[in-house]
């Protein structure tokens, strides 16, 4: 997200509400590398954090309304306002309901009768699956925490906007989400035990040796609440339920082998079997990156990725046809080391390991061919892991200026741009934080 945007943001907190902003704060949106639909069966998750941001800018309220502007709605319209308090509730626009949900859990910790001012912008590609809304409910965490002098630890807070979507938005989603846009580590994917929410730093490589993930967005976009997605955390639990009458100790999927699997595939459904198996299968691939990625064995984690597709594909069945294209197009790419779909499925992206003499190649291939195989554009990102969620140095003087964040900044050309779920700006730069 470039300065100007930001700045943009600023301004307009001036004009609505004749004031500046006191702080300005952020959470990215996030990639898993590998891992997908585990979180919710206390599995393993291997994300990084994207350098796709919502900033959240803002300031104390002086009478006991919170109001809210996006910066990309018509900068005429009239903020969004509602009082904190414990009878908060969902309602309209939806965007509001991840920020008023997040607000609901944090209301122990407020004080009474508060208050906020704030302008939300975001580069973070809405329906792609790459965590827009953990983004936008970290970031309003962070929020609260800084402006209300609040202290909170990263996994606390992460745990209380994973509750604001299930209660608010109504996706019962695992923790992986949340977790990684507060707590990302620059040059790090984490590998996090869904159970004991522990985790661990992987190392992903800096030298020019190592190789790009790129990210391409398929343009096809899904709404996961209130569809498959619950369906798919059904289905598990009913598996785990079979699986207990034999082994009653275990406590999750993420404790069961494909041996104890075998023993009750005549005791569930044929569905039922594949979606168990899928995630058996997917946390030891994932354990498989882990380690190939510990001795920069590039391949091997490429090959397992590749795995987790097919796996997604026919024995989870949350692909579609224009994630598998994007995969065949991509793995046909000579210097393409794996492919894989990413995030909740049904639409959104797929991650692409691929060495750097290949990446252009790469990026023509799929922007000539994909269109003529599934008549829509994509979108090619290129990322490394970068930090989680924090405050970004904030100047406004009369000028309204953003201090310059110091450190390694690097961008992204990004071609399609959403903010808070509503709008799409273009041709964006991602500002790396300290």
């Amino acid at each position: 997200m470039s300065s100007e945007d930001v700045v943009a943001a600023i301004n307009l907190f001036e004009k609505k509400f004749r004031t500046s902003p006191e702080i300005s704060v952020f959470a990215p949106g996030r990639v898993n590398l590998i891992g997908e639909h585990v979180d919710y069966n206390m599995g393993f998750v291997l994300p990084f954090a994207l350098p796709f941001r919502t900033v959240i800018v803002g300031a104390k309220s002086n009478d006991s309304v919170s109001r809210i502007v996006s910066s990309a709605i018509n900068e005429s319209a009239v903020p969004s306002e509602f009082v904190i308090s414990k009878d908060l509730k969902k309602g309209e626009p939806d965007w509001l309901n991840y920020i008023k949900g997040t607000i609901y859990e944090y209301l122990p910790d407020l004080p009474s009768n508060c208050a906020f001012n704030a302008v939300i912008v975001s580069n973070v590609p809405i329906g792609s699956g790459l965590s827009s809304s953990a983004a936008l409910e970290v970031a309003t965490a962070t929020f609260l925490e800084r402006v209300f002098n609040l202290v909170v630890d990263p996994v606390t807070k992460a745990r209380r906007c994973q509750r604001a979507e299930h209660n608010f938005a109504g996706t019962p989603c695992g923790i992986m989400d949340q977790y990684i846009s507060a707590m990302g580590v620059k040059d790090n994917l984490l590998l996090i035990d869904c159970r004991t929410e522990q985790y661990e730093l992987v190392p992903f490589g800096k030298n020019d040796k190592s190789p790009v993930l790129l990210i391409t967005n398929s343009n096809v976009k899904h709404n996961l609440s209130g569809s498959e997605y619950p369906i798919r955390v059904k289905q598990c639990q009913t598996a785990l339920t079979v699986l207990k009458q034999k082994t009653p100790s275990l406590k999750s999927l993420r404790d069961a082998t494909m041996e104890m699997l075998e023993k009750v595939k005549r005791d569930v459904d044929e569905v039922v079997y594949r979606r168990a198996k899928h995630c058996i299968t997917e946390n030891e691939r994932t354990l498989a990156v882990v380690t190939a990625l510990k001795h920069g064995d590039y391949a091997t984690a490429g090959q397992q990725m590749t795995c987790s597709h097919r796996s997604l594909q026919h024995d989870y069945e949350v692909s579609c046809p224009e994630l598998d294209k994007l995969v065949e197009l991509a793995l046909a790419v000579p210097g393409v080391l794996g492919s894989r779909m990413t995030g909740g499925g049904f639409g959104g992206c797929t991650v692409t390991l691929v060495e750097r003499c290949a990446v252009r190649r790469l990026e023509t291939v799929l922007k000539e061919e994909y269109p003529k195989a599934c008549g829509l554009q994509c979108e090619c990102y290129e990322a490394l892991p970068s930090e989680g969620a924090g405050e970004l140095a904030l100047i406004t003087p009369k000028s309204s200026i953003l201090a310059a964040l110091t450190g390694n900044n690097w961008s992204v050309s990004v071609g399609a741009v959403a903010v808070v779920g509503l709008a799409v700006l273009m041709g964006v730069s991602v500002l790396s934080r300290k």
